[in-house]
């Protein structure tokens, strides 16, 4: 039986990290969104962790943010990780949504996602408008999504850096 539950960083840190090794190799930390990432702190009660059994087996990390001059705030979705063990079943789907939930009700009023529209669109995400989101670093623009949370993703515009 899979639980998703918040995640605690005394707990969980060192699984997270050793997931995303796994999962996605070392060459992530040079990707574009680890720009956002290395200025900001994520937020264990936004955070969602996948667990069978005490074990982590799956992740969805979230990062506050800021957007163009207005400084529109809004959360960053991601990384995703799911143990390779534990793919085909949508759990990073599912994993997402919780996090989503916990975004929305803690009042934040947008989600920002950089991933596969044929996975992150079954929860909500859109594709923006090509040059309408720009990030600190390369990006394929059919990649960026956004979600309505507890206010309006279609408001934000300009550059997406950490607060």
């Amino acid at each position: 039986m899979i639980e998703i539950v918040p995640e605690n960083p005394a707990q969980h840190a060192e699984a997270i990290e050793a997931l995303f090794d796994a999962t996605f190799g070392p060459g992530h930390f040079a990707k574009t969104a680890e720009r956002l990432r290395e200025n900001s702190v994520s937020l264990p009660q936004i955070n969602r962790v996948a667990l069978e059994a005490g074990k982590v087996v799956g992740v969805c990390r979230v990062w506050p943010l800021v957007v163009g001059p207005s400084r529109s705030p809004a959360l960053f979705y991601g990384p995703v990780a799911v143990d390779p063990a534990y793919r085909g079943n949508f759990l990073s789907l599912k994993i997402t949504q919780a996090a989503l939930e916990a975004g929305k009700a803690a009042g934040w009023p947008a989600a920002i996602l950089i991933g596969a529209h044929s996975l992150f669109g079954k929860a909500g995400f859109t594709v923006v408008p090509k040059g309408r989101l720009t990030f600190p670093g390369p990006q394929d623009p059919s990649r960026i999504m956004v979600m309505d949370l507890a206010g309006d993703a279609s408001q934000l515009e300009g550059l997406v850096t950490a607060p």
